[in-house]
């Protein structure tokens, strides 16, 4: 076991992945793929795993036959055992009205669980990257996708378990080449047809100046991952005292509320309730509500919320059909 290979090691332990048994690799042939397949073969007794392929034709290149004969070469020189498929991604794409990347990822998709269960796999091993979660952070970003962009993507989300989670595509690929591995490129991946794609040069540029931006993205999203289990925990806390729910609508007391702590204590609330909570309406709405709850006797409304004072607080109650005019 080389450097690398104890490192990954030692990340997938400290993270507690809890993973063991038999798992299923996806393999696609590219360089991602066929490197999170040789580590997991080369850590499987340290792990404790029982590895077989997966590998998925998608049809949407002439050089995917040669990939899937790629993958089975390695398969035999790694003595495991392969499932295959070939999915008709462009008739699913048309039948269901869908881009040919989400097609491919629905196929795929449910094609990997299938023969996770078939084959008692506890888990789908992909070969998700530290590059890949940059990616997404960006794509939500531009999404709007407030907090959610600052939680970093579990390393384990069932059935999918990605081991590299935190590893360097560029490393990847200095390990194959060091061990005198090859892989397969898909061209598609450099084709502006998708936001990914686009966002993939701007990325690598940005890296020319910060090359450390993955893992310092990624140690700036841990913390943010901290920081709001402390704020949930603080609001948890005040349930009963502060707040409450009671027949679908939300308790507050009358007491002096920050907007902060409203907004936390609304989304913690309307998570719960299954409420729309977009980050602009609970901005919106909680200084409405932090004055309301301080000064008001009468009922009056927000949108398509009501609130009904109470001697010692107020419910706050989402009002169905159009929302009246703001009182």
């Amino acid at each position: 076991m080389n450097r690398f290979e104890s490192d990954l090691l030692a990340q997938i332990q400290r993270r507690g992945d809890g993973v063991s048994g038999r798992v299923l690799v996806a393999c696609s042939g590219g360089g991602d793929s066929v490197a999170l397949l040789v580590l997991l073969w080369t850590l499987r007794k340290s792990l404790g795993l029982d590895l077989s392929v997966a590998h998925a034709d998608h049809g949407l290149r002439p050089e995917s036959q040669e990939d899937a004969d790629f993958v089975r070469h390695l398969c035999r020189a790694l003595d495991l055992d392969l499932a295959e498929a070939s999915l008709g991604v462009k008739a699913h794409a048309q039948e269901r009205g869908l881009g040919i990347e989400m097609a491919a990822r629905d196929l795929r998709w449910d094609w990997l669980r299938q023969e996770a269960e078939q084959s008692s796999a506890c888990a789908v091993a992909t070969g998700h990257t530290l590059d890949d979660h940059t990616e997404t952070v960006f794509l939500r970003l531009t999404r709007g996708g407030g907090l959610g962009c600052l939680r970093p993507l579990a390393p384990r989300q069932d059935p999918r378990w990605s081991p590299l989670a935190q590893t360097r595509r560029a490393d990847l690929r200095t390990y194959l080449i060091s061990k005198h591995i090859p892989w397969r490129e898909d061209a598609s991946n450099a084709e502006p047809f998708t936001a990914r794609n686009r966002w993939r040069p701007l990325l690598d540029a940005v890296r020319m100046e910060a090359p450390d931006l993955d893992r310092h993205l990624f140690e700036t999203h841990l913390q943010a991952e901290e920081s709001e289990h402390l704020a949930r925990a603080l609001i948890a806390s005040w349930e009963g005292r502060r707040w409450s729910i009671a027949d679908g609508d939300i308790v507050f007391k009358r007491e002096p509320w920050t907007e902060p702590d409203l907004r936390w204590t609304l989304e913690s609330a309307f998570r719960r309730l299954g409420w729309p909570r977009e980050a602009a309406l609970l901005r919106g709405l909680s200084p409405w509500l932090a004055e309301r709850l301080a000064t008001a006797r009468k009922p009056s409304s927000w949108g398509h919320f009501h609130l009904n004072p109470e001697p010692d607080g107020g419910y706050l109650h989402l009002r169905q059909g159009p929302p009246p005019s703001k009182t």
